[in-house]
């Protein structure tokens, strides 16, 4: 039976020779007994705040099935007889200093499991040999430098549960072939530049096959078209993040099946259409980013269903009508923002049910009415902002059981509040439009 080298004396044995030209011994005898180097077969020194390039001794290793030198502080590239440890099944570079492109010998590695390479400068194109390693089940190139296109094989490797390709340099579309990962867990994308100046991609309507899926990243890409209704068969999701593309389009109705989902970002695309009614059903969700679209329509009854939510982000688009007294349900809220829409109506006092908040953002609408002396019971909010709406009325006196800098986080001006204000704000009231006042 083979036994494991360890630790030390294989740290011994690859820094044998720095300061000493005589060869490094093959066996080593520790606590009474022989451990050949040749019989190493996991070797970790992940974060150990070593430098310089890794030690080629490494590559001569070929029983490793384990290799981590993750969080280190390694330079250079990555050599070619990387390929020469074809019995690994784990391997970690992630987080150095790499630099240079990924070696095609890498290829060679075809009982790799686990594959991570993020979080270091690494240039040029995943080698087309990447590709043919089957067996992969994690693989990780995050946050590096990587250029070219995902590849259409990379439907071969359907063994995956977690692909993480973000933050690089990618150009062209999401290959449908991505449709035939049906064992993926998590698929992060984002902050690619896909789409950009050439051959815009848009989201393959084959994403609706992952269905094990829980985590899907594909935000800040440039990504253009509609999202497909398939993404509503995703019922596994927690995750769905599509945020910072140019998505066109409305919000199919089949996102209402997404009943795990926890948090949506659809924020600072081009979305339009109403919020479908059946966002309803998606009553584990604890954020909703929504702004900067042009969405129109109302804010749907339904909306009320949803007592799990913390953050509620609908600002900087085109809603219409009331706010919905169904809103007075989210009493998780902590986040509230409906800024610069066309919104209506006055502010339903059902508001005073949510004690959790510490930001309410209605200013730029056209709300009418008075503010509501419930907002009093809101202590603790921290920032309210009302101004530029048509709000009329007296100012309740329970706004000064509020705990807010009155002077960086309250604004009410550019409304038709009346005098007298109380005391506590009235030097913060800023301009309102008094001539309707008796």
């Amino acid at each position: 039976m083979k036994k494991l080298l360890p630790l030390l004396s294989v740290l011994f044995l690859i820094y044998w020779g720095c300061e000493d030209e005589r060869e490094p011994p093959t066996e080593v005898t520790l606590w009474g007994e022989i451990y050949s180097v040749e019989d190493t077969e996991r070797l970790d020194f992940h974060r150990n705040e070593l430098t310089g390039p890794i030690p080629s001794e490494i590559w001569n290793l070929t029983n490793l099935t384990y290799l981590d030198l993750s969080k280190n502080q390694f330079t250079g590239s990555i050599p070619s007889n990387i390929g020469n440890l074809t019995n690994l099944t784990y391997l970690d570079l992630s987080q150095n200093q790499l630099t240079g492109s990924i070696p095609s010998k890498i290829g060679n590695l075809t009982n790799l499991t686990y594959l991570s390479l993020s979080d270091n400068l690494l240039t040029g194109e995943i080698p087309s040999e990447i590709w043919n390693l089957t067996n992969l089940t994690e693989l990780n190139f995050h946050n590096n430098d990587i250029t070219g296109s995902i590849s259409l094989k990379i439907g071969n490797l359907t063994n995956l549960t977690n692909l993480r390709l973000s933050d690089n340099h990618f150009t062209g579309s999401i290959p449908s072939e991505i449709g035939n990962l049906t064992n993926l867990t998590e698929l992060h994308i984002s902050g690619s530049d896909i789409g950009v100046n050439q051959n815009p991609g848009s989201i393959p309507p084959e994403i609706g096959n992952l269905t094990n899926l829980t985590f899907l990243s594909l935000g800040n890409k440039q990504l253009i078209g509609s999202i497909p209704p398939e993404i509503g068969n995703l019922t596994k999701l927690t995750f769905l993040d599509l945020y910072r593309n140019e998505l066109t389009g409305s919000i199919p109705p089949e996102i209402g099946n997404l009943v795990n989902l926890e948090k949506i970002f659809l924020h600072q695309n081009e979305l339009t259409g109403s919020i479908p009614p059946e966002i309803g059903n998606m009553t584990n969700l604890i954020s909703i980013t929504s702004d900067n679209n042009q969405l129109s329509g109302s804010i749907p009854p339904e909306i009320g269903n949803l007592t799990n939510l913390r953050g509620l982000y609908l600002s900087r688009n085109q809603l219409t009508g009331s706010i919905p007294p169904e809103i007075g349900n989210l009493d998780s809220l902590s986040q509230f923002d409906l800024n610069k829409n066309y919104l209506t109506g006055s502010i339903p006092p059902e508001i005073g049910n949510l004690t959790r908040l510490y930001n309410l953002d209605f200013r730029d609408n056209y709300l009418t009415g008075s503010i509501p002396s419930e907002l009093g019971n809101l202590t603790n909010l921290l920032r309210l902002y009302l101004d530029y709406n048509r709000l009329t009325g007296l100012i309740p006196e329970t706004i000064c059981d509020l705990n807010i800098n009155w002077s960086s986080s309250f604004a009410v001006s550019q409304n038709q509040l009346c005098p007298p204000y109380p005391s506590c704000i009235e030097d913060y009231v800023g301009y309102q439009r008094t001539s309707g006042c008796d």
